[in-house]
């Protein structure tokens, strides 16, 4: 591959978000996990960054987008050679790392296949569209933690529940930037049409009467998810790994109630630092409830 061939696939463009762990709604490697595994869970959290903030630049085209992220899964699978840039060599250690755990790839190719529709522009005309899609952006990432940790897959189902409603919930969190600044909506397109509104509305400053009847709608369904999440603790036999979901999931329930109670279009809603002591509590609990 020649030099000119490398900058037409990398590009010049810095896609970088400035976002980092401490921006997540969940702890990344948290001193829950095994310190041990935290370099590897730092890896795939790099990584995974790295392609979130591709198919959200906004300086880039939908080609050139999808062109970096195939590369960025060529370095992943060792068909392309890392070049001496902060996202390649995100990709190259997250390949060392998954070959040195075991970690299967498809926890990281995976991801790539939700952020080139993100990068293409796809529509969610229904809930099950917006299912689908978070089996690619979200549900691998659990898969990781739980393959990483050699926890049985039987943990799969509750952690599939889990990662969909985190990442349900951020789509609701940033549902008005994500139409002004990507030109992109999350809400489901028949939701809308049938409480008789659309996702114009998400421009106003504050939530509609019809709006909040969608949100209220997904929110209920995020509920049924948030249950089934909360299985997941019965299906790990690492303590401190155990400890660190019962935490996320009281994070999801928590996040869940503030958004059905503050108004997402008129300010981010975000989690308070009573809600981080709701998990800690939710944490020791399951410590001392298992043996």
């Amino acid at each position: 591959m020649t030099e000119e061939d490398t900058t037409n696939v990398w590009g010049t463009a810095d896609v970088s978000s400035g976002k980092t762990a401490s921006d997540e709604n969940f702890p990344v490697g948290s001193f829950l996990i095994s310190k041990a595994l935290r370099p590897h869970i730092h890896a795939y959290y790099t990584y995974a960054r790295v392609i979130d903030d591709i198919a959200d630049c906004d300086i880039l085209t939908p080609q050139e987008k999808i062109a970096r992220l195939d590369a960025m899964e060529q370095v992943l699978r060792g068909t392309r050679q890392a070049i001496d840039r902060p996202d390649a060599q995100s990709a190259a250690r997250l390949r060392n790392s998954l070959l040195q755990t075991g970690v299967p790839f498809e926890t990281a190719t995976d991801l790539l296949i939700a952020f080139r529709d993100d990068a293409r522009g796809k529509e969610y005309r229904c809930w099950d569209d917006l299912l689908h899609y978070c089996q690619f952006s979200a549900n691998p990432v659990g898969r990781y933690l739980i393959s990483l940790h050699r926890e049985n897959e039987s943990a799969f189902i509750a952690s599939d529940a889990l990662c969909t409603s985190l990442q349900i919930l951020n789509h609701m969190q940033d549902c008005a930037a994500d139409l002004t600044r990507l030109k992109r909506c999350y809400i489901p397109f028949d939701m809308m049409q049938q409480a008789g509104t659309t996702q114009e509305e998400l421009r106003l400053s504050h939530t509609s009467p019809t709006m909040r009847r969608v949100f209220h709608v997904m929110l209920d369904l995020v509920d049924v998810l948030n249950q089934k999440a909360s299985a997941l603790m019965s299906h790990i036999q690492d303590r401190r790994f155990r400890m660190e979901c019962a935490a996320i999931v009281c994070l999801a329930q928590r996040l869940a109630l503030r958004l059905r109670q503050e108004d997402p279009l008129a300010q981010r809603v975000k989690l308070h630092k009573i809600d981080v002591a709701h998990a800690a509590a939710a944490a020791l609990r399951v410590c001392f409830s298992f043996t």
